[in-house]
């Protein structure tokens, strides 16, 4: 009789052949998607190349390719990168690789093309790969050449985590969001919380989110160090698969009296919008008490919070009204079709009557590659994910990690404060001291 398993341990399980798997076991699994973007598959490409007799991709049509990171190209460098994965594409015939212009940042393409679905197996040369358990998916990052071997084999060896169950409850307050939460999430259990574990997102409260928050807390999940983080699919999960035309999947469900590493009760009810100050993404503090700190830059998008609902955020908060003087806010839709819809929906409008600058979709500003680079001694408050030494430019800089909402707040006072909180008057200027 098999073991009782949770949500990963059944998919794991189901890809390796296996009855059961327990933590701990090294396993052999079958891949459903292998995604790579310039940076990693750059080295991944070159790495392939050097398997013997690997001469074409086990199978073109489960790998998707997508430049994102710093495009369109910024300079020579990254534009050779871009050459070398698009050559590539055409070589093996990779149907799924989604150029400038008709693609966008990998983590909010590929599920609205409806290439990620509930049980799959899902690696990425991209550490926010996790973002795709927002749909029940097991996904994770991993090096380049585990990519190059799963371009050959199709498969992977994982060492099977341990799982911790979160449970949210309680009703969210006003302007709190799934970015609030899982920055809650973080600073209560660290950066080093769940390592090489998987998370699984539970609870009335997470159910009641959309699918546009499910992936972005799972897309954080990696910033409590968790291999994998992970929703149960529900009605919500399957609509959203019906509307954007994924059908072939298969739902797991985690057994009612399976092990977990620990269990741990969240209740959201008293969550207020939150903001991550640096170095790490566990520094969380309430946006009210942060009101002294001036902004130089907003940043609003990426793979975190890029999608429509996150502009729709952005937008209720900015409509209307002005960028303060002294910040430049940036707009960053998810891929080309959020962008579009933006159009659609009037929201491209509303940001550059605010002052915005509205970019094409790119991770650009995340990674301090181009498209919002800071300078020494400026502030920034952004709906990225990490906040570390360096990470959108100067050393000398600092980046505040929050979501839509306090983003598009902050952007206006020039300061950072929650939508509730806009009206209040600015304080003294509070340099960066970093």
């Amino acid at each position: 009789m098999a073991r009782p398993m949770t949500l990963t341990e059944k998919i794991l399980a189901a890809h390796a052949g296996k009855a059961d798997v327990s933590p701990g076991d090294i396993i052999s699994i079958s891949l459903d998607l292998v995604m790579a973007n310039e940076l990693s598959a750059a080295v991944a490409i070159t790495e392939f190349r050097k398997i013997q007799g690997a001469t074409k991709v086990w199978d073109a049509s489960k790998i998707a390719l997508v430049p994102s990171h710093f495009t369109p190209n910024k300079d020579i460098a990254t534009a050779t990168l871009s050459s070398l994965m698009r050559s590539f594409a055409k070589e093996q015939q990779i149907e799924n690789y989604f150029e400038v212009g008709r693609g966008g940042i990998e983590h909010v393409v590929l599920p609205e093309n409806g290439m990620i679905g509930p049980g799959m197996t899902i690696i990425g040369g991209d550490s926010h790969t996790t973002t795709y358990g927002g749909l029940g998916a097991f996904a994770t990052g991993v090096g380049s050449t585990d990519i190059a071997a799963a371009f050959a084999t199709g498969e992977m060896w994982v060492r099977v985590p341990p799982s911790i169950k979160i449970v949210y409850e309680g009703t969210l307050r006003p302007y709190t969001s799934a970015k609030d939460i899982i920055l809650q999430t973080i600073g209560r259990i660290g950066v080093d919380g769940a390592i090489y574990a998987a998370l699984e997102f539970t609870g009335p409260t997470v159910k009641e989110l959309p699918i546009s928050g499910r992936f972005t807390m799972a897309n954080m999940s990696i910033e409590a160090g968790a291999k994998n983080g992970i929703f149960a699919v529900d009605a919500s999960a399957e609509a959203y698969c019906a509307a954007v035309g994924k059908k072939d999947y298969t739902v797991y469900h985690a057994d009612k009296n399976a092990e977990y590493q620990d269990v741990i009760a969240i209740d959201c009810s008293g969550i207020e919008p939150q903001v991550a100050i640096p170095w790490l993404p566990e520094n969380t503090k309430n946006a009210s008490d942060l009101n002294h700190l001036t902004v130089a830059q907003a940043v609003i998008g990426t793979c975190t919070n890029g999608r429509i609902e996150d502009m729709r955020q952005a937008a209720e908060v900015l409509k209307g009204r002005k960028i303060h003087p002294d910040v430049r806010a940036i707009v960053i839709p998810g891929s080309q079709k959020v962008y579009m819809q933006c159009i659609k929906e009037g929201l491209a409008e509303i940001f550059v009557e605010a002052g915005c600058v509205l970019s094409t979709p790119t991770c650009g500003p995340c990674v301090g590659g181009h498209m919002g680079v800071l300078s020494e001694g400026e502030r920034c408050i952004s709906t990225t994910n990490r906040n570390f030494r360096g990470r959108m430019g100067h050393v000398k800089s600092e980046v505040y990690l929050a979501g839509p909402y306090v983003a598009a707040a902050s952007a206006i006072a020039g300061f950072i404060t929650g939508p509730e909180q806009l009206g209040a008057a600015a304080p003294v200027r509070a340099e960066v001291t970093a």
